[in-house]
């Protein structure tokens, strides 16, 4: 790792993942602090600036041009600068590009410091009612049916884990499906839209859950939770 005594700092910020309050007041000060403010949609972002005040200038760093926005990012760090990485919504790093620029950040010696706060994976996981004593999470599942079963089954090996997953509605009733025949009959519980105006969790075995949807069109983001057997 590289040396860099007069690089500046890159703030690893957690922002609301829905309501808007849910910011701590340290996230508030490090973004209007912040001389540039990296963001996965600007847009997204904006909203969030401008309900706080916030006048940092944004610029997008997201899967499809992390390698461009990568070099001026971190030659802004090593100027002094104070760069503050967010995500559309909860901590950056998790199932997203952010990582990409921590990473380099911390290989070319430049401080980085985390502003924790929400986090859908922590948010769900504490109302799901499951055993959170050893839980995985294991992000997004492969979009493809055959890689996807592939590694359920080999979840299924592990012993009283609980399993935590991100689902996108259009994916969801292949992925309850695969999870019942892989599993069985297991309880699962679905969040969807946490903290956002129609939010709901439901809890029931899978067979049930996927007639649910079948019947009610999924719709937002779903973080479904279960539990090995063995």
């Amino acid at each position: 790792m590289k040396e860099s005594k007069s690089s500046g700092t890159l703030y690893i910020v957690a922002t609301p993942i829905g309501n808007l309050r849910d910011i701590t007041l340290r996230a508030i000060d490090t973004l209007k602090e912040a001389d540039l403010i990296a963001c996965e949609d600007t847009r997204q972002t904006r909203k969030l600036t401008s309900h706080y005040g916030i006048a940092a200038p944004l610029t997008s760093f997201f899967a499809h041009n992390e390698r461009q926005k990568l070099t001026g990012i971190v030659r802004a760090l090593k100027e002094g600068k104070r760069v503050a990485l967010v995500s559309d919504a909860g901590t950056p790093g998790i199932s997203d590009p952010g990582y990409l620029l921590i990473r380099e950040a911390l290989e070319e010696g430049i401080n980085v410091e985390s502003i924790p706060g929400p986090s859908a994976v922590i948010a769900g996981a504490v109302i799901s009612g499951m055993p959170l004593d050893r839980f995985l999470f294991e992000g997004f599942l492969s979009a493809k049916g055959a890689q996807r079963r592939k590694r359920l089954t080999e979840l299924s090996a592990l012993k009283k884990t609980t399993i935590v997953l991100y689902e996108s509605p259009h994916r969801l009733l292949k992925c309850l499906g695969d999870i019942g025949e892989i599993f069985g009959n297991i309880d699962i519980v679905a969040v969807r839209e946490l903290t956002k105006l129609y939010e709901e969790t439901l809890r029931m075995p899978a067979q049930e859950m996927a007639g649910y949807f079948t019947r009610h069109r999924p719709r937002g983001e779903f973080l479904l939770l279960f539990r090995t057997k063995k």
